[in-house]
């Protein structure tokens, strides 16, 4: 890599954005990269916005702070209004498509933690056409990409929902190039080695989920 790498990543508490913040952190340095990864969980953690920023260097990092990233990922509708300020001409915005419902706040778990719905933050169904446009709106229009993607709802219906921050982890990387997987790989086992030790299908559920994000971007770039 030649240049430095702003990456805001955004969900409602409990969807796991510190956790795979934290990773790809992790996995930079341990790739011999300089890595700033900060945390903010705003003034409203329970049940509020969880936003994660990752900056990733070959040289040290001047500044803990951006103006505009790189690549933003928003995971729910509140997400995508709170993150919109990071866009730029250059930024490529990743979204999750499906309808989202948050979890249960448990920031030091990999994966969605049991479903608590929270009507400030859910998409309502069966919407109009005027509804959905209305929605589509909301979307920032000064991205270089915008790039939408049923992560909840694959997660569901293909692999686990506890595996949906992993399928999104798999999207930054891709999007970006800035960690190899193998790196992102040995983070995650580092991470949850001991559960892998007890439950190897784990592991494979893990990877799984991370190609399959990696794969769901590289279909769209």
């Amino acid at each position: 890599m030649s240049k430095l790498y702003k990456i805001a990543l955004a969900g409602e508490g409990g969807q796991g954005v510190q956790s795979i913040a934290n990773i790809l952190a992790e996995a930079a340095n341990d790739n011999g990269l300089e890595a700033i990864y900060i945390p903010n969980f705003g003034v409203e953690q329970r049940g509020g916005v969880s936003i994660a920023y990752v900056q990733i260097d070959e040289k040290v990092i001047g500044s803990p702070k951006f103006k505009t990233a790189d690549i933003v990922v928003a995971l729910s509708d509140r997400a995508i209004e709170r993150t919109k300020r990071y866009v730029g001409p250059e930024t490529v915005f990743v979204y999750d498509s499906s309808y989202i419902k948050p979890a249960k706040i448990d920031e030091n778990v990999i994966g969605l933690q049991g479903i608590e719905a929270d009507p400030r933050s859910q998409r309502p169904t069966n919407l109009t056409d005027e509804e959905e446009t209305e929605f589509q709106v909301k979307l920032p229009e000064n991205a270089k990409a915008v790039i939408g993607i049923p992560a909840t709802e694959i997660a569901k219906e293909e692999l686990h929902p506890r595996v949906f921050n992993i399928m999104i982890l798999g999207a930054v990387i891709k999007a970006t190039g800035v960690v190899p997987v193998e790196k992102i790989k040995e983070a995650i086992e580092a991470k949850l080695g001991y559960k892998f030790e007890q439950n190897p299908e784990l592991r494979e559920l893990n990877f799984r989920a991370l190609e399959k994000g990696m794969s769901l971007v590289e279909k769209v770039l």
